[in-house]
């Protein structure tokens, strides 16, 4: 972290040339460890000596040390007196430097030491810029400075107050008298475009100084006379034509993994792929890598014969009176169902609860799903993997016959076993 600071440091300082001159000063200071909100109780005083450049107008860039007198620290096992701090910022102002009073906003990057530990922080904020004559500066400057390393370092408020004095002379110095003008000599010039003729590439057809003298005309930077292409824009590679798009897909070859085969631009000009091959492409196919019916979203259609035995195994499910024990009676169908299963692996069983409406219904709710956890509990106890069997209880929401009457409500009582792939 430290090599990228000073390493940020330079590359600024090499950008400072411009406006304002340089100018180096000092400032007294106040900093509040303990709040990013200013408060009275906790301030600590220290001082910088700074160093400021202008970039242009309303652009300055600033290095300064901070020497600050804190016991602060965030390591409870190492304590000192005095804090080092180095800083680099930039302030852009509104209006030009040049004004006696003016406002700056800044942002920087600063690394400091605490009690042992360097912990990098963000300079930001803003302040009031005097200027004394070009000559002298008077800065008064608020920062909110936000920690990236928390553990040595709290966010917290910077306030300063400097002076600082140019380095050399702001003079202007007089400007040498123009030369005489050179001899008037006349230069051809046939198709007018600025380039005279002992010059020009295409001194007959008005063109582009850069090009010699020859045009342009699709502006893609190749010349007419070495464009095979000169009203399409193009690249060099491709001596001034666009790049190829063999199968038109929109995706140009360079880019296109199948160039003669027209795709989309998700698989990189592939098409979209189907891995199981039944003509259901594997974004729309909800069974990808099974080959399967275009009718059933690309999942295979489940034979008739297996879903008879599966509603007969539901039909011949018991349980005790208001209760979620599986009867023996159930063991039958149910060990149907799992010979339906551990012959074809690819199958899928939802196991649904319903009640009738008898009692209170988030009652009934809780039987239901005991009851749909009990068969899938057989299921799974006679060799059906778990991640196949998904258990959901209805309660009494989806009734199948009129609760008003006994026969009703005995339909209502049930559990569904519906396979799919």
């Amino acid at each position: 972290m430290k090599g990228i600071f000073f390493t940020l440091l330079v590359s600024m300082t090499v950008l400072c040339y411009g406006q304002k001159p340089s100018i180096i000063g000092f400032s007294a200071n106040l900093v509040d460890f303990n709040t990013s909100v200013p408060r009275s109780s906790k301030l600590d005083p220290g001082f910088s000596v700074m160093y400021w450049k202008g970039i242009t107008k309303k652009i300055d860039f600033s290095l300064r040390y901070n020497g600050l007198f804190s016991d602060y620290t965030r390591n409870q096992n190492h304590n000192s007196d005095y804090i080092n701090e180095f800083e680099g910022s930039l302030h852009a102002r509104p209006i030009n430097d040049d004004h006696f009073f003016s406002p700056f906003i800044s942002a920087g990057i600063g690394i400091g030491n605490y009690s042992g530990s360097w912990a990098p922080y963000a300079p930001l904020g803003g302040g009031l810029q005097f200027n004394l004559m070009g000559e002298s500066y008077i800065f008064l400057q608020a920062n909110y400075r936000a920690s990236f390393k928390k553990d040595y370092l709290d966010n917290n408020m910077f306030y300063s107050l400097g002076f600082t004095q140019t380095v050399g002379s702001r003079r202007v110095q007089k400007e040498p008298a123009p030369l005489p003008p050179p001899p008037v000599v006349e230069v051809k010039d046939r198709d007018k475009d600025g380039v005279v003729d002992s010059l020009d590439a295409c001194p007959d057809v008005a063109g582009l100084p850069q090009f010699n003298g020859c045009p342009d005309t699709d502006g893609d930077g190749i010349p007419d006379k070495d464009d095979k292409c000169p009203t399409v824009a193009g690249v060099a590679k491709y001596q001034g034509c666009p790049i190829p798009d063999t199968d038109g897909d929109g995706i140009n070859d360079e880019e296109d993994k199948c160039p003669t085969v027209a795709g989309v631009a998700k698989y990189q000009g592939c098409p979209i792929p189907d891995r199981d091959g039944d003509g259901v492409n594997d974004e729309e196919d909800k069974c990808p890598d099974l080959a399967g019916d275009r009718a059933n979203n690309g999942c295979p259609l489940v034979k008739e014969e297996v879903k008879k035995r599966a509603a007969y195994a539901a039909s011949h499910i018991y349980f005790a009176t208001a209760s979620y024990t599986l009867l023996k009676k159930s063991n039958k169908g149910l060990d149907d169902v799992v010979n339906l299963m551990k012959a074809d692996h690819d199958l899928h069983l939802s196991v649904d609860g319903h009640t009738d409406n008898t009692g209170k219904p988030e009652k009934n709710q809780l039987l239901s799903q005991r009851r749909a956890d009990e068969v899938k509990k057989y299921l799974v106890s006679k060799g059906v993997e778990e991640n196949r069997v998904v258990a959901t209880g209805y309660g009494q929401t989806n009734p199948v016959a009129d609760n008003k009457t006994a026969a009703g409500r005995a339909r209502n009582r049930r559990v569904e076993l519906k396979l799919a792939y």
